[in-house]
């Protein structure tokens, strides 16, 4: 079984351009009692998105909101991201290689479902 939660949003100063700064996303996956933490910026769950709404069932994308800035729309955001990938992890039958590849998951056994008689 995979648990997600996303703990933390921190600001990230770009190493090139300091006007450029972003903001990490701390994913922490839970994985047959072995745990990890991932850095994802909103880019790239967006871009996860993209990838996977055509092939399995996902909900609706949080929006991006200006200034992202501000704690209170930071804390909002991260509620957000954290729904969503739970959101995919429990509506899938299987979880698409592409949100285990994005949580660098390499196998994890799902719960058995109950299979009808």
């Amino acid at each position: 079984m995979i648990a997600v939660s996303i703990p933390a949003a921190e600001p990230e100063a770009a190493a090139r351009s300091p006007d450029k700064a972003h903001t990490v996303f701390r994913v922490e996956v839970v994985c047959n009692g072995r745990r990890h933490t991932v850095a994802k910026r909103y880019s790239e769950f967006q871009a996860l998105h993209k990838r996977i709404k055509k092939t399995c069932k996902v909900p609706e994308f949080p929006p991006r909101r200006v200034p992202n800035w501000m704690p209170k729309v930071l804390e909002q955001r991260r509620q957000g991201l954290e729904l969503y990938i739970q959101r995919v992890l429990c509506d899938n039958r299987e979880p698409p290689q592409d949100v285990l590849d994005f949580l660098k998951v390499r196998r994890c056994q799902q719960d058995p479902r109950p299979s009808s008689p």
